[in-house]
């Protein structure tokens, strides 16, 4: 098919207000049928495609980003008859959280530089320690590499409540809406991310449980609505962290399952990896990748045909 008149490609990656009007317009113009009558029931999964991670300029802007964004818009619109219904995740912080500079001091009071490292001994000896709830904190760090086998990274502010960085970026929202009024399909918004003493890097989990707030455990009731569709494709940024660990958190889920986990698509070429001076993001997300597809998901591109 061709694409609608108000795409236009030069135009990833660059901050404007979205025309939901002509793009839901252009929509129930194609002429195709509700996404209620599909006998086969595909869903996008699309996971923190945001201005601060997709953009150049973005607060933790992912190289790469641009590119995946546009395959991934033009895959949604060549296959736009097939894909009954488009999700996507939105990361969502506070300025105060314990993956963020505000959260930690040195013995001098100095605030940690964005991508420190901040490992338990690090906690235990002194050389970091918290400003906000002291003994969570230095259980949650013991934790994050006990169970999870990470090491606290402070980052850079982004995807900041009310900012534009939270937001989808534009030329994807348009291409979300596009669909929602061709196929009739409402689209699915998944908010994660704003409790302030984890870090929430899967969509459908934070890095260590908050048994007391609502959003604090696995997201059982998401994770059962993707297990009603025939086929889920997953894209957006970045490969390394979100992606992954929402891959990881389905994976897991799933593990008896493997009818389901069958049904997974990777968009492998719509999505990259965080660059960090020390640690080799890419080489470690390809790593997993290769174990989830030894157990059945699939590593496919945005040329390949649906199925």
């Amino acid at each position: 098919m061709s694409f609608p008149s108000f795409y236009d490609p030069a135009r990833v990656g660059t901050l404007y207000v979205p025309n939901t009007f002509e793009a839901v317009t252009q929509g129930q113009a194609a002429g195709l049928s509700p996404a209620d009558q599909d006998r086969r029931r595909v869903l996008l999964l699309l996971v923190d495609a945001q201005v601060d991670f997709i953009h150049p300029d973005g607060a933790l802007s992912v190289p790469g980003a641009v590119d995946d964004t546009r395959r991934t818009i033009e895959w949604l619109y060549r296959n736009l008859g097939q894909v009954t219904a488009v999700a996507a995740s939105l990361d969502s912080h506070t300025p105060i959280q314990i993956f963020y500079p505000t959260w930690w001091a040195d013995q001098d009071g100095n605030p940690p530089a964005s991508f420190t490292l901040i490992t338990a001994d690090d906690v235990q000896q002194g050389r970091w320690k918290p400003l906000f709830e002291p003994e969570w904190s230095v259980r949650y760090v013991q934790t994050l590499e006990a169970q999870a086998k990470k090491i606290l990274t402070i980052w850079p502010f982004h995807t900041m409540i009310g900012t534009p960085g939270q937001t989808l970026t534009p030329a994807l929202y348009e291409a979300i809406a596009y669909h929602a009024g061709a196929r009739r399909a409402q689209p699915i918004f998944l908010t994660k991310g704003a409790i302030p003493k984890t870090e929430n890097y899967s969509i459908l989990e934070p890095e260590v449980k908050v048994p007391d707030h609502p959003l604090g455990d696995l997201n059982r009731q998401f994770l059962d609505m993707l297990a009603s569709y025939d086929l889920v494709y997953i894209a957006g940024q970045a490969k390394s962290h979100c992606v992954l660990e929402t891959a990881t958190s389905i994976m897991r889920y799933f593990a008896d399952r493997p009818d389901i986990i069958a049904r997974l698509r990777f968009l492998i070429d719509c999505t990259s990896s965080v660059v960090h001076p020390q640690i080799d993001f890419d080489a470690l997300a390809n790593a997993a990748l290769a174990q989830f597809e030894a157990q059945g998901l699939r590593l496919v591109h945005s040329t390949d045909p649906v199925g």
